[in-house]
């Protein structure tokens, strides 16, 4: 009687536990343009895996690759309505949350990846912090490299700008604002259309990162490189807030420590694949064009001038541009 009863009692202690576990199991839907297979995705299932081993299937990823959610600003809207509850977004598309987001995105601030490493030490904290009183809980931003501008004909001055097509993301009014300052209108359009874009003549010139032009298959319409960092760019891996809170202290923890050390392995690996890319646009015969010191002049104080119009007009908050310029003095005083 007694080994019966001891019996039950396990067996009833072990339904529970498993109800429970059941009843406190949280699904994260993640929607990302990055297509299946790409470092992307093969990081982002890497530290999903590891997640729901450590948490024993508490905490579980599901992943939509490919942009079959649609664009940035498509996902943001099924975040609002819990369809999804996170994304890997570009940087921009997120600045209307918190402005702040897009700081590092100011046109030509940074000469080489070195000055990035060194602001991005100094300054990630205030992306994170910023995005978490936002409603997003973003483990760290995810470096995309720097973004060149690509054209179907050769861009050396800025005066070569106003005659061209160019190519802005649809979501992103801190781009939009940069690549106006240089005096043209940009015309926006959603990522998934830029490659018919080009093959259409709507556009004729692209600002994207070496590797994001690969992926994209952007490089098969293009034939020159403006040879200037025109812009850094980033991307954030980020959950909605409420749905992240749900998850339990200690699985919390779990999840914020993964999935860090995942993205910042595909920081890095992003930086190789963009050595790489520059390789291969250069072997399909891509020419890098590099403008004279008068002209890269021009480029530098249009540039300077676009930045300080963004913190004018309130776009891009005062205090945090002021920090990165004064880091940026320091590192090159060193150097």
């Amino acid at each position: 009687m007694f080994k019966k009863s001891i019996v039950q009692l396990f067996s009833c202690m072990l339904t529970i536990t498993v109800l429970y576990g059941s009843a406190h199991a949280v699904t994260i839907k993640i929607a990302t343009i990055s297509p299946e297979g790409s470092s992307w995705m093969e990081q982002m299932r890497k530290g999903a895996n590891q997640v729901a081993q450590a948490t024993d299937n508490r905490v579980k990823f599901k992943f939509y690759p490919g942009g079959v959610m649609g664009n940035d600003k498509a996902v943001l809207r099924k975040i609002r309505i819990n369809q999804l509850q996170g994304g890997a977004l570009m940087a921009g598309s997120l600045s209307s949350f918190f402005q702040g987001n897009q700081i590092y995105s100011q046109p030509m601030k940074f000469k080489s990846q070195e000055e990035v490493d060194y602001v991005r030490r100094h300054m990630d904290d205030y992306i994170i912090e910023g995005l978490d009183d936002a409603g997003f809980v973003c483990f760290t931003p995810i470096g995309g490299g720097f973004a060149y501008i690509m054209s179907k004909s050769p861009i050396t001055s800025i005066d070569d700008l106003k005659d061209r097509k160019i190519w802005v993301p649809d979501n992103d009014k801190s781009t939009v604002d940069s690549v106006s300052s240089f005096g043209v209108s940009p015309i926006a359009l959603p990522l998934a259309d830029v490659r018919t874009g080009l093959q259409s003549g709507l556009i004729d010139t692209v600002g994207t990162s070496p590797v994001g032009a690969v992926v994209l298959q952007w490089h098969t319409e293009i034939k020159y490189i403006t040879n200037i960092p025109l812009l850094y760019i980033y991307a954030v891996f980020a959950i909605d807030k409420k749905t992240f809170n749900k998850i339990p202290p200690d699985d919390r923890k779990i999840v914020s420590d993964i999935m860090t050390r995942a993205l910042q392995e595909l920081d890095r690996l992003n930086r190789q694949d963009n050595v790489k890319a520059i390789e291969a646009l250069k072997k399909q015969g891509i020419k890098f064009i590099t403008p004279s010191q008068e002209q890269m002049n021009d480029w530098m104080a249009t540039a300077a001038k676009a930045s300080q119009e963004m913190i004018t007009a309130k776009d891009l908050p005062k205090a945090p541009a002021d920090k990165i310029d004064a880091l940026l003095a320091q590192y090159r005083k060193n150097q």
